[in-house]
Order: C-alpha cells, then sequence, then structure tokens
C-alpha cells in the first residue's frame, strides 16, 4: 500500500544513516507519528526508528507531543526563524501577551517557511492544559487553522500546490477568505481548539498567521463564534506597529 512518504520524492546522500534519518523526518513531514506508523510508512525497522528519534530528540530535530508521537523539533523552525530585523517578530510581545490576557488562551504568531508552518513568537499561559508550542516549533501545512490561514490568500499555483497535500479543501479556504479567520478542532491535538486570523503587511499581503489555542472544553466546538473578533482585532494591530 502506498504511504505519504512513498509517494513524496526521495532525496538519497548516499551516506546511509543521514538517508534513514531523511526517511524518518520525511514521515514527520505530514504531522506527528508513533513509532509503529514510522516503521510501517519509512520501511525502516522498529530499531532504527527508535534509535534515529533518540538522537534526533537529543539533537532537537524531533521531539514528543502531549500523546508521545514523534513530530518536528523546534531546531528546524530556529534555523527558518528570521529573527534578526524582523520588525513583525519585535513587535508580536506586547499584542501576543494583551490577546492571551484578553481571551485567556495561548496566543502564537506563525510565518510560512516552505512545507512548514513556523512558530515565530507566543505568549502562553504559565499553567493549566494546553498544547506548549515553543518558538522555533515547525508543523507541516497540511492541517490545521494556522495552516488554512497561512495557504487561502497564496497564488493559485502555490494555493492549489498546498492543497495536493492538505487534510481540508479548496471549499474550506474559500470559506476562511470569505469571514477573514480559519478555526480547528482537535486536528493535531485532539483536546486543542484553535482560531486564527492573517497578519498583513503594508501591500495586503498575508505575511503571518496570529492563533490563539487552548483546551476544547474551554473554547467550544465552534470557537472562532466566542474569538474570532479579538484575534483578527489583535492581527491588524500587529501588522500596524511592524509595518512590514
Amino acid at each position: 500500500m502506498s504511504t505519504a512518504a512513498s509517494l513524496r520524492p526521495r532525496y538519497e546522500s548516499g551516506v546511509g544513516v543521514l538517508d534513514k534519518a531523511s526517511l524518518l523526518l520525511g514521515v514527520l513531514e505530514d504531522g506527528p507519528a508513533s513509532s509503529a506508523r514510522i516503521v510501517a510508512a519509512s520501511g525502516l525497522s522498529r530499531p532504527t526508528v527508535y534509535r534515529l528519534a533518540m538522537a534526533l530528540e537529543r539533537l532537537r530535530l524531533v521531539t514528543r507531543d502531549s500523546r508521545g508521537r514523534y513530530m518536528l523539533g523546534p531546531r528546524l523552525g530556529e534555523m527558518a526563524v528570521e529573527v534578526r530585523g524582523d520588525r513583525m517578530v519585535e513587535s508580536a510581545g506586547p499584542v501576543l501577551s494583551a490577546l492571551r490576557d484578553r481571551t485567556r488562551a495561548d496566543a502564537r504568531l506563525h510565518r510560512r517557511r516552505g512545507d512548514l508552518q513556523v512558530c515565530v513568537a507566543t505568549a502562553e499561559k504559565p499553567a493549566g492544559p494546553g498544547e506548549r508550542v515553543p518558538v522555533g516549533a515547525a508543523f507541516p501545512m497540511t492541517s490545521g487553522a494556522v495552516a488554512q490561514v497561512l495557504l487561502a490568500w497564496e497564488e493559485p499555483d502555490r494555493l492549489y500546490e498546498g492543497l495536493r497535500r492538505a487534510r481540508f479543501t479548496a471549499d474550506t479556504l474559500s470559506a476562511v477568505r470569505r469571514r477573514g479567520w480559519a478555526q480547528s478542532v482537535g486536528e493535531r491535538d485532539s483536546g486543542i481548539a484553535t482560531v486564527t486570523a492573517p497578519v498583513r503587511g503594508r501591500d495586503g499581503r498575508v505575511v503571518a498567521a496570529l492563533s490563539v489555542s487552548g483546551p476544547v472544553i474551554r473554547l467550544g466546538r465552534q470557537p472562532g463564534q466566542a474569538y474570532a473578533h479579538p484575534v483578527i482585532e489583535a492581527a491588524l494591530r500587529l501588522g500596524d506597529l511592524s509595518g512590514c
């Protein structure tokens, strides 16, 4: 049976351990995965997956989510984050903190880096249930409200290319463009709801996505109804402050 990893172009260096690590990371490009799923999707043996995952975790190239599944680690995102001279990141702290305090939810800023969505700034609640997402954490552009916002206003060729692997549809993105925000419930973590709005530059292009996330039990299964307005306001303020 074909897998997402087997359908993706395979890049080989000729160095066995690097090629095996590349296979493992390739599986995680589609989202968090258990060791059993990595074995099935990559064709690597279970002991090899275990050894590689442990080594990549020590290097922070792989990490684990709240359910113990492997996922792309923060170091990959950190290498893609352009902090120096990034006025939006420099301006994000107060805006995210105010949004966190207003909504009592974790507030984050994301940018797109190729096929990844990367967290570049965050203001999380100090304690309580939720999904910990450090600066530099990278996730595939295949699911969730952040991916929808970062993809919805792309040029047609990039939009349709992104949809080829996405778990949402063109109709989903059309609805996001129409209302100006996206929501997701349990798409990456079964207990987490997220609401996201676009941050636009001076030319009107979407340059980032601002989100709030929290337990579904508190934000609800239709979180956009209660949280879209404050998230949109914060995204507009951040766009004005950063002047990108």
